[in-house]
């Protein structure tokens, strides 16, 4: 059983296998975690993510899917980069940000990663509200099951985004 931690911190300092990139599509850095990171990680991320692009993702990733590359100067071994969703009104999208927790879970375990630090991804710049987006990750981390990935960390930025997570992970048991 996966085990599930809530800690309010700084993504690029979990020292962890596996840290997850909330990434754009373009892999080439930007703002929030995805700049911060690339920022922390130094030039060998931006490299690996430039090779990617080069050999596999020339339009970009796609929003779901999940990457890895080295982590540079991180204190983990790998980044697992995802793109989440931007959140509609309009339009369902949920689907597609369990996916970024299913995918980057999938990834850690190719890569033999024990434990995984992620961001809450897609509430920042892209908007989604902060409880769904917990409750989307929950949802993902609670039922998983990977093979080599121990403990999921979900690395929260701020001490009120910190209380709303403690709140819904109470309804999960």
């Amino acid at each position: 059983m996966l085990e599930i931690e809530l800690v309010q911190g700084d993504i690029t300092a979990q020292r962890v296998d596996a840290v997850v990139n909330a990434a754009n599509s373009s892999l080439l850095g930007g703002g929030g975690v995805d700049g911060a990171i690339h920022r922390r990680g130094g030039p060998a991320i931006l490299a690996e993510c430039r090779a990617l692009r080069a050999s596999r993702y020339g339009r970009g990733l796609p929003t779901g899917q999940a990457v890895s590359t080295t982590a540079g100067n991180l204190p983990a071994r790998w980044v697992v980069h995802t793109v989440g969703p931007v959140w509609s009104a309009e339009e369902d999208r949920s689907a597609l940000l369990r996916n970024c927790y299913t995918n980057s879970l999938a990834v850690a375990d190719e890569l033999g990663a024990a434990s995984v630090a992620f961001p809450l991804i897609s509430s920042g710049i892209f908007r989604w509200p902060v409880e769904d987006a917990v409750r989307q990750a929950l949802t993902v981390l609670t039922t998983a099951r990977p093979a080599t990935v121990a403990t999921a960390r979900l690395v929260l930025f701020d001490a009120a985004t910190t209380a709303t997570a403690l709140r819904v992970r109470q309804q999960f048991g």
